[in-house]
């Protein structure tokens, strides 16, 4: 194949970008932003990108720096992010790598908890109809295959506690410091 041809079947263009929380694996089909990873090293990318490619029946292509099309907007939406210019996403999302309650709870969170807020586990749990569920709305939050961008990072614990997070608890103190809900740290 001739490597300035667009892939025929279904594709999937990622690529990797800097962040104030480490390097992100973004990945995006023609449906939406599809993927966000955290501590993209090379090595962890390579593992990743074979089997979501498998999962989602694709072809694979990444574009040289800037000569992202579907990965674009995204990219520019992170970084605006990050400067602290954007406080909502607007992008389209591919959800397929979730499903059932996860997506549910998923969704909900996206669209009911804003930038600089936060939501506790049960809170959640009960705003989509299901009381006493926390624990299950923690496992929807480990399986957030859109960090950031659908922001898990805004769950925490009902007591106070900041809980856990699948990019690392610092990495969740640093992204609710960037949105004002904790102090920045000193050093």
């Amino acid at each position: 194949m001739d490597t300035t041809e667009r892939p025929r079947g279904p594709h999937l263009e990622w690529t990797v970008v800097p962040s104030d929380i480490g390097p992100l694996l973004l990945a995006a089909t023609p449906e939406g932003l599809v993927r966000v990873e955290f501590h993209a090293s090379p090595e962890r990318v390579d593992r990743m990108i074979g089997p979501l490619v498998s999962r989602l029946g694709a072809d694979a292509r990444r574009p040289a720096p800037g000569e992202e099309e579907l990965l674009a907007e995204p990219v520019r939406q992170l970084a605006a992010y990050f400067a602290g210019t954007l406080r909502r996403f607007e992008l389209p999302l591919d959800w397929r790598l979730s499903s059932g309650f996860n997506r549910q709870v998923l969704r909900e969170l996206d669209r009911s908890v804003p930038y600089g807020s936060v939501v506790g586990y049960g809170e959640l749990a009960a705003r989509v109809g299901q009381p006493g569920a926390a624990q299950a709305v923690g496992n929807a939050m480990g399986s957030n295959p859109l960090p950031v961008v659908v922001p898990c990072h805004r769950v925490v614990e009902n007591d106070g506690g900041i809980g856990g997070f699948g990019g690392g608890v610092e990495t969740k103190r640093i992204l609710l410091a960037l949105e004002g809900v904790l102090p920045r740290p000193l050093f």
